[in-house]
């Protein structure tokens, strides 16, 4: 197995490499080698659900001072989920480190959100043990600094593109188009520009992921709509 690619997407380098190795390895692939009495990455897994979730709450409470608990809860739940770990995992190319057994590969194995998620955490949780909390810490939020915005955050109360469609669906019988006119940056780190038009104005939105593109562009479309009171 090839550990230097998520070493290098984490810039983290492992003290212990068994720790990296042990957290890319499922279940399916220790099913399959029963003799070489090796763990699979679930206890990892359990750890580093704990300590991203813990991270993403300090995280949460630092950007959003002023928040009650429970919005805070729903951005944490919006944000630490399987759909968005994996997301990451991807971006990581955690998937191509991943020992599989053959049914697994055989059936997409490293494109499944469920393991993607999983594998995440357990790689969290291996540079915990390895590094210490710190080290989590850090990589945890280079990982979701760019979500973690409040122009682009994920929770309910900052939905823009639901806003701004009741608006005009109420006032003018139409709804907003969204279009990704542009994106740049690494694989790993892209940036997308959107572009939306309602209503006879434009706006756009710059973002890590398409949609956060289009929640910033309905955002500013929202408030030129506001301010001009032109609904």
């Amino acid at each position: 197995m090839e550990i230097s690619n998520p070493e290098q997407t984490l810039s983290y380098i492992f003290k212990d490499k068994s720790l990296l190795s042990e957290a890319c390895r499922h279940s399916s692939f220790v099913n399959e080698h029963p003799l070489q009495n090796l763990r699979d990455n679930e206890r990892l897994e359990f750890l580093g659900d704990a300590v991203v979730n813990l991270v993403v709450g300090h995280l949460l409470m630092k950007a959003y001072s002023d928040l009650p608990e429970g919005e805070l809860s729903r951005m944490r739940a919006n944000l630490v989920n399987e759909t968005q770990l994996a997301g990451i995992a991807r971006n990581l190319h955690i998937g191509d480190c991943l020992q599989l057994g053959k049914g697994e590969i055989q059936t997409q194995g490293r494109e499944k959100n469920s393991i993607l998620a999983d594998a995440f955490e357990a790689i969290i949780a291996a540079i915990y043990l390895d590094g210490g909390f710190s080290a989590a810490f850090t990589v945890i939020e280079r990982q979701f600094a760019q979500f973690i915005q409040s122009d682009a955050s994920p929770c309910s109360s900052h939905d823009y593109k639901s806003q701004i469609q009741e608006l005009v669906q109420f006032s003018h019988k139409t709804i907003p188009i969204y279009q990704v006119i542009q994106e740049h940056g690494p694989d790993h780190d892209k940036t997308f520009v959107a572009q939306i038009d309602v209503c006879g104005l434009q706006a756009y939105g710059t973002g890590k992921s398409k949609k956060m593109a289009e929640q910033d562009a309905a955002r500013k479309a929202l408030n030129m709509i506001r301010k001009n009171d032109n609904l």
